[in-house]
Order: C-alpha cells, then structure tokens, then sequence
C-alpha cells in the first residue's frame, strides 16, 4: 500500500498539527479534536482497486466530525466502511449511532454529516465506496445509508478477511485486476447485508443484476476491440465463463449477441449522424474485422444497407 501520511518521523510536539493539517484539513474534510495532543501518532496507507479506496489506518483517540461545510468540498458521494482491528469507534448519523469494534464494522454515507468517536488507540481498514456502483446492488426501497456488519463469521468475516489479503497482496496486482477485484468486494459486502435480512434469493437477484450491468459497462468500453472474446470478457472482469453466461441469461441476448447488437447500435449512430468516415472505417472502428460481414447482419437487423442510412444522415 502507498504511504499517504505518517507523524512517525516527526517530533512528538509536531505530530497533531502535522496530522490535522495535512490529513483533516485536506484528504478526508473534517474536524478534529485529539484527546491526548501531546502523544499524538497516526498513519495513513492506501490502495485503489477500482473504485473502491482501500486505506490501513492508525487513529490516536479522537473526536472527528464532518458537517456541512466539508461536505461542500467534497468531489465524489460514497460510503465509508470501517472494519476494526483494534480499539472501539461509535459514529453518530442521523440520529442512530452505530459502534464497531473487532467483531462488527460500520457502514455510513461519507456526504452526510456524521460525528465519529475513536475510543483509545484504532487500527482499521478504510474502505471509500462509490455510492451509486454501491446502491445498483440493492433493491431500491432498501438501498443502506448506515449499517452494522458482523465480522466475526459468515459473509462479514469473508469480506473483512478479503480487505485484509487485498491490503497486503494489492500492490503486486495490475491495475485491470484491482478494479475486478474492487467490484467482487462490492458484491460480497452487499450480499453480505441483504442476506443478514433472510431473503438469500433476493440477494442473490440482486448482486447478479449489479454484476451484469458491471460487466456491459466494461464491454461498452472495449466494444472496438475487433479481438474482444467472451474469454477475455470473464477473465477482465473476474468471473468464469460459465458464470458470464449465467448472468446473461437474464437477458434476452446471450453476451455474444449482446456485444454484436451493441456494436451494431454504435455503427448505426455513426452513420446515421453523418459520419464523414467511409462505411469500411466505421465498421472497423466498431470492432468488426469485415466490412462484408458488417453489411450482411447490419442490412439483416435494420432492414437497410449501411449505405442507406449514412446516405440519409
């Protein structure tokens, strides 16, 4: 993980200023008020993995609070996860306060205001999650704005166990495996809250649908890639090939035909805008390897040449 911050190399009477204005004042956006200024110490790592920030931090007892003024200077809408490896932390939001500790973490909205009390020494494990990534894993009535976790078994224990390999192995991996392994993060932590309500099938419902919508996010980008494969597809976006088609079902196109139509849906705006480019170039530039094959399922899906419509345009 990359260093952010550390008062370990600076003099003790240094250490609280350091901290509150390198880190409070600028990295997260809050308020604080250490119990103990004169023995201050703390630190800050970090890793991406996609969207997801994981962050290794060391916490001197504290009062931290996050109110309207930060939340005006904030540059993205997420969630915090803190799951403790040591000491207690209680966070205050929306009139519910909700304790972690080793064996529960909590969950809260990061772009609402909170008060957070560190009790003694903390050592966590930081996570800053996109809200609306977050939230598509959810049915809309019961997307979370503050939760509690168990970490001590089941899915809870998995998922803290998983930050935990990803905070020390993270930095070994390329920056496309980081962002799969962010996103299997985000389906477990929500399938770990939406099984804890009894309703399996319903969590299973609904992380497929965040998965697949994930997965199409991802082929819209790489679309163009005359070389793209189903293989590279599942591989990309850490799932087996099986599990790719599963998700698909759902749909009323398998991924192959999903990725064909969507190609042909591109190439169809191209040229009916009046794309300057001749018919070749816009086929290629869409991922198809033969113009002549792009003629032949772009006149069977749109009852015209592409010809016609770019005459049109």
């Amino acid at each position: 993980m990359d260093l952010v911050f550390s008062t370990e190399s600076l003099p003790s009477s240094d250490r609280y200023r350091a901290w509150r204005d390198a880190i409070c004042d600028v990295y997260v956006n809050v308020d604080v008020k250490a119990a103990d200024p004169e023995r201050y110490r703390g630190f800050i790592r970090e890793a991406k993995f996609g969207e997801i920030v994981l962050t290794d931090i060391l916490l001197s007892e504290q009062r931290i609070q996050r109110n309207n003024r930060h939340i005006a200077r904030l540059d993205k809408d997420c969630y915090y996860l803190q799951l403790l490896l040591k000491g207690r932390i209680s966070v205050l939001q929306r009139g519910e306060t909700h304790n972690s500790n080793a064996a529960r973490g909590a969950i809260f909205s990061a772009t609402e205001q909170y008060v957070l009390y560190g009790h003694g020494e903390v050592r966590s494990f930081y996570l800053e999650i996109p809200s609306d990534d977050f939230a598509q894993r959810f049915p809309r009535e019961r997307i979370p704005v503050s939760a509690i976790i168990n970490t001590t078994q089941g899915l809870g224990r998995i998922a803290t166990e998983f930050c935990a390999t990803l905070a020390t192995e993270g930095s070994r991996l390329d920056e496309d495996v980081r962002a799969s392994l962010g996103n299997q993060l985000m389906d477990m932590l929500a399938f770990t809250m939406l099984s804890s309500e009894g309703n399996m099938a319903e969590a299973e419902g609904s992380i497929k649908k965040a998965r697949l919508r994930s997965i199409q996010l991802w082929i819209e980008k790489h679309v163009d890639d005359p070389n793209l494969s189903l293989e590279k597809v599942a591989a990309a976006n850490g799932v087996s090939l099986r599990y790719l088609h599963v998700l698909f079902e759902g749909c009323e196109m398998s991924a192959s035909e999903w990725i064909w139509n969507r190609r042909l849906q591109l190439a169809y705006d191209c040229l009916a805008r009046g794309d300057s480019r001749s018919i070749t170039s816009v086929a290629f530039d869409h991922g198809f390897s033969s113009s002549a094959h792009f003629s032949t399922i772009f006149r069977r899906k749109y009852g015209a040449s592409p010809r016609d419509v770019s005459r049109r345009g």
